[in-house]
């Protein structure tokens, strides 16, 4: 890798495909399909095309809570999109997504089937489609929307620039990592901040706005993105900590972890979810003891 120090841009930027990082075989400047290849389709209203990240946990934690509450029109069918193989790039799921980013939701409930693309605006329709974790108007549906859109232009800062940089880049470069490290600290402390005079995010409710920023930085601060707990001092965030311990421990949110998992312990992954008896029958650990 060459000095980055003396880096000076070309006049006209040019694709090098091999430039390395993580997800290097997967990233490219143009959008579209590179193969053709439907998407399967379940029997339940929802159809959800997704992988376990913190994007992809939003909607599954939702769906689930939404069938905690008893919404049996929230059933749903969750195919595994395995962004690593360039699932992504099929025809189907282009159709479903044309920016090729999990998750997706094809919405088959009506007498048209709707697609729904973008994690905000997934949790969006479905808060309106069951009136569920979202208030009807008033000024605390407005709250509860400023930070569902905090989150969405936030997060890449902590995912595509913290994360890269101190996670997934061929080197490790100082300034990255301290401007992308500054700009997450203080993304934690605003929501420190916030929590330190309400139960969640948006006020004493639980919201799609909490189901938007925990799988970010609730995961963040318990350990589980990037390595990175020590580096950035999250037991420092005492708020946030109280917050994301509360949501981790909400039954949905742990089974909305395992939906669309494909790492991890064998008995945390649920790589297809068609049935809530899955949990019980078809986590990895099950499924390889059977063909053993």
């Amino acid at each position: 890798m060459s000095d980055q120090s003396s880096y000076t841009p070309p006049t006209v930027w040019t694709w090098d495909s091999k430039s390395g990082g993580q997800f290097a075989n997967i990233n490219r400047p143009i959008a579209g399909a590179t193969h053709d290849k439907d998407l399967p389709v379940g029997r339940h209203p929802l159809q959800l095309y997704s992988l376990a990240t913190p994007n992809g946990v939003k909607v599954t934690v939702m769906l689930e809570e939404l069938l905690a509450l008893g919404h049996e029109g929230a059933e749903y069918n969750a195919w595994l999109i395995n962004i690593g193989d360039g699932d992504q790039f099929s025809s189907g799921f282009v159709e479903a997504n044309p920016n090729s980013k999990i998750p997706a939701l094809w919405d088959r409930s009506g007498d048209k089937p709707v697609r729904v693309f973008e994690s905000a605006s997934i949790l969006f329709h479905l808060a309106e489609k069951f009136g569920a974790f979202l208030p009807a108007s008033g000024p605390e549906r407005t709250e509860v929307m400023n930070w569902v859109f905090w989150q969405m232009g936030s997060a890449p800062y902590l995912g595509g620039g913290f994360g890269h940089f101190y996670a997934y880049a061929p080197e490790k470069w100082e300034y990255p990592i301290n401007r992308f490290a500054m700009e997450t600290k203080r993304q934690l402390d605003v929501l420190d901040r916030e929590l330190a005079e309400k139960t969640f995010i948006a006020g004493e409710d639980y919201s799609i706005a909490d189901m938007a920023i925990w799988p970010w930085y609730g995961q963040l601060v318990l350990g589980r993105l990037y390595s990175a707990a020590e580096f950035l001092d999250v037991e420092s965030y005492r708020n946030v900590m109280r917050w994301a311990k509360a949501i981790d421990a909400r039954p949905a949110v742990q089974r909305g972890r395992m939906v669309n998992r494909a790492f991890g312990e064998p008995h945390t992954q649920l790589h297809e979810r068609h049935d809530a008896s899955d949990f019980e029958t078809r986590t990895q650990d099950k499924l390889e003891a059977a063909a053993e």
